[in-house]
């Protein structure tokens, strides 16, 4: 890996860490198409990288992160992912990041299931705020969110289908979504850090820190467009796309 390459991926990691589309699949298949070899050096900055996305994130909700209600129900719903994440991190590390076969895989599933719940959900129009959302929905939001431990599924896919499901309206279950990004992402991070901070290098720092600083930039404007986005338009384009990068990067570069 070069600079070159942490400024490519420090893009796609802000531009799709908050869409329904799978910012870990895009990266690793990213990874795949720029010929970066899977080493510890990749595996860590595409786990590291992603907090560029999610100070973005902190920056815009600060003040949400200082109301203790809303804490509450963010630590609600990190339980299960952080359980079952710390189960499953050696799984992770060794068998799924970097599996090309199983973001395609995903994606395209992931997507054919957006169309079709979008096809089928009804919601409510009511206008509420995350401070609405119960203990329950927020411990089974987390419950959604750990599918996400699956390249290629999407967190942001996963969390907010799951609270529409359980009836929450769309905004709010996007910006909670956005918000339970902080807790999960971080811990994943600082997991990775602890596990692997003997086999940083002072060029690999280096490589982390700009894809960093790109991601956080890029991931601002993300997240201003989504918001914007949800407002009158479905999921379903994002549906089709999963599926249409997923074939398209099957038949170029696999095939």
């Amino acid at each position: 890996m070069d600079i070159i390459h942490a400024v490519i991926l420090g893009v796609i990691e802000g531009a799709t860490e908050f869409l329904p589309i799978s910012s870990t699949g895009h990266l690793i298949l990213a990874g795949r198409l720029l010929g970066i070899p899977s080493t510890d050096l990749w595996k860590n900055f595409d786990i590291i990288i992603q907090l560029g996305a999610i100070a973005a994130v902190f920056l815009l909700y600060l003040k949400s992160f200082f109301d203790i209600e809303i804490l509450k129900r963010l630590i609600v719903g990190f339980i299960p992912t952080g359980i079952i994440g710390l189960l499953l991190y050696k799984i992770l590390k060794t068998y799924l990041l970097g599996n090309s076969y199983i973001v395609l895989a995903a994606l395209v599933l992931g997507g054919v299931a957006l169309i079709i719940f979008e096809l089928l959900h009804t919601e409510s129009t009511e206008e509420t705020t995350v401070h609405s959302i119960t203990y329950r929905q927020a411990f089974t939001i987390g419950l959604f969110q750990s599918i996400a431990i699956i390249p290629g599924v999407s967190r942001s896919a996963a969390t907010i289908v799951g609270g529409l499901l359980l009836g929450i309206p769309r905004r709010t279950i996007v910006e909670f979504s956005f918000l339970l990004a902080v807790p999960t992402m971080a811990a994943a991070t600082g997991l990775d850090l602890l596990k692997s901070a003997g086999s940083f290098t002072i060029g690999g720092i280096e490589i982390i820190a700009t894809g960093f600083v790109v991601s956080f930039v890029v991931a601002l404007l993300s997240i201003k467009f989504f918001l914007g986005y949800i407002r009158t338009h479905s999921f379903i384009p994002f549906g089709i796309y999963r599926i249409v990068i997923a074939l398209l990067f099957l038949v170029v570069v696999l095939v």
